[in-house]
């Protein structure tokens, strides 16, 4: 948009009055001015695009870790963008590197970041070896989590729980005589491990090995036939707690939700699968699935993919209420995206405030909300050949420890077009850009609303250096830049 200094009149939108104007000119006008930092590398976060966002939805940002391989120079990782698809925070990973698991947790009381980011493991694209990163309202990095006992963290599960530990999940691949089952005598299996990290020591308080509790035949998948194969019976992708202090571990590959005990590691009961503690009602077995999670003590909900190879239709979100005593499993209610898609990795379901549920369709690269009765309000996807392993919705309030970041350009009739940039700034609802001649004496030229991470304000003026000021919903000023000079 473009703003001449002249709209700064009264009851303009844009006028600054009274304490305002005093804040302004005391500082920003007369604010020390040192060496500019060096610019930082051009942030370009993938694309996000919205296909419907309707009125009704909860409240909060949304957070995703877009990935796709190869990436080809593409900047690709953990991402927060609002309901109209604009990105707010984005943090390139490195090189070869991809991000999963990315969403608000609560640690030692406080709302954090937490992602994991590593690469793929040697045992192929379903699994990855790294480690996990917790940061703070500032985007300050408060821990990095790895695995212990010689071992790496996969990218599948990153659970904070409230005694200051997290689960993360461990493929790790043994050798094993695979002639039993039809494989090679020279094979290897790989060990689905669950463990229990001490968030502030990295001491390891729980570890749980598949292959010391489910023998390979549990499992769905094909048994791997070329000399060396390695096999990947269990798949493990979710570890949580629940209300009993035990653990709840999903493996994709047995078609398998187990609840397991934290002291002694054995398996308290089975859900689905070909071992099930339970006889299953219509529409309740799912194959492939992800996300188990805990509605109540009888209840679970589950990301039922269906594919991989195809099973049914379409994916679906599943409560599966079990009856401990009479060893049922009924079907309570189930949600299908309205465009039948089928997931063939990946996915979860989350719970949000008045019965919404928050879906990411996983290797469809598609993110939903849906009401109580199973409407859909909010659709997204990442970009095509994209995908991310869950989405949330979360509220995040944030203040970055940077300061925000301005450049600017004159244009062939001109005017100059000023880029503010606040990475991760959660509150801002308007930039206002000052300018001058010296970076000492700058005053209003102009301002837009805030359009996402990178918010273009065109101005006009002979202004040769420019800052920019974030304003939020109160008219507070809570950031400035440093000065830039304009470049021709």
């Amino acid at each position: 948009m473009s703003i001449s200094s002249r709209s700064w009149r009264a009851g303009s939108p844009y006028v600054l009055t009274g304490a305002l104007a005093l804040v302004l000119d005391a500082v920003v006008t007369h604010a020390a001015v040192g060496s500019p930092p060096p610019p930082p590398a051009p942030l370009a976060p993938p694309a996000v695009t919205v296909l419907k966002s309707g009125p009704g939805t909860d409240r909060g940002l949304v957070f995703v870790a877009p990935k796709t391989t190869p990436a080809d120079g593409l900047q690709q990782g953990p991402e927060i963008v609002d309901d109209r698809g604009r990105p707010v925070w984005f943090r390139a990973v490195g090189a070869g590197e991809q991000a999963a698991n990315f969403r608000v947790q609560t640690y030692r009381g406080q709302p954090v970041l937490t992602w994991w980011q590593g690469q793929n493991a040697p045992t192929g694209p379903g699994a990855g070896q790294g480690v996990d990163y917790v940061l703070d309202a500032s985007y300050h990095q408060v821990a990095v989590v790895s695995a212990g006992n010689g071992l790496s963290a996969d990218l599948h599960e990153f659970r904070l729980t409230p005694r200051g530990t997290a689960f993360i999940t461990v493929y790790h691949p043994v050798p094993y005589d695979l002639s039993a089952v039809g494989g090679p005598a020279d094979g290897s299996v790989v060990d689905g491990i669950a463990q229990e990290i001490d968030v502030a020591t990295g001491a390891v308080v729980f570890e749980w090995h598949s292959l010391d509790h489910v023998p390979l035949s549990e499992s769905q998948a094909p048994v791997p036939t070329a000399a060396g194969a390695t096999y990947d019976y269990f798949h493990i992708n979710a570890v949580n707690w629940d209300d009993q202090g035990n653990v709840i571990i999903d493996a994709r590959n047995t078609w398998t939700t187990y609840k397991v005990d934290h002291r002694s590691g054995d398996i308290l009961w089975r859900l689905g699968g070909k071992d099930s503690s339970f006889a299953l009602g219509d529409g309740v077995a799912f194959a492939w699935q992800h996300d188990p999670e805990q509605v109540d003590r009888s209840t679970l909900r589950i990301f039922d993919n269906e594919a991989a190879p195809a099973v049914r239709a379409a994916s679906r979100v599943i409560w599966v209420q079990q009856d401990l005593r009479r060893h049922t499993a009924t079907l309570l209610r189930s949600i299908v995206h309205p465009d039948g898609l089928l997931a063939g990795s990946q996915g979860n379901a989350q719970a949000l405030d008045g019965d919404h549920t928050f879906v990411g369709w996983g290797a469809t690269g598609r993110f939903s909300e849906f009401d109580a009765a199973g409407s859909l309000l909010f659709d997204a996807s990442v970009p095509t050949g994209w995908d991310t392993y869950r989405a949330y919705r979360n509220s995040w309030h944030a203040t970055p420890a940077a300061a925000p970041t301005a450049t600017a350009r004159r244009n062939a009739d001109g005017s100059i077009t000023v880029h503010a940039i606040w990475n991760g700034a959660t509150d801002v609802v308007r930039w206002i850009v000052i300018g001058g001649e010296r970076p000492s004496a700058l005053w209003p030229l102009g301002s837009g609303e805030w359009q996402g991470l990178d918010t273009a304000v065109t101005i006009q003026g002979d202004a040769r250096q420019v800052a920019v000021v974030a304003q939020d919903a109160h008219g507070r000023l809570i950031g400035r830049s440093t000065a830039t000079a304009v470049g021709e």
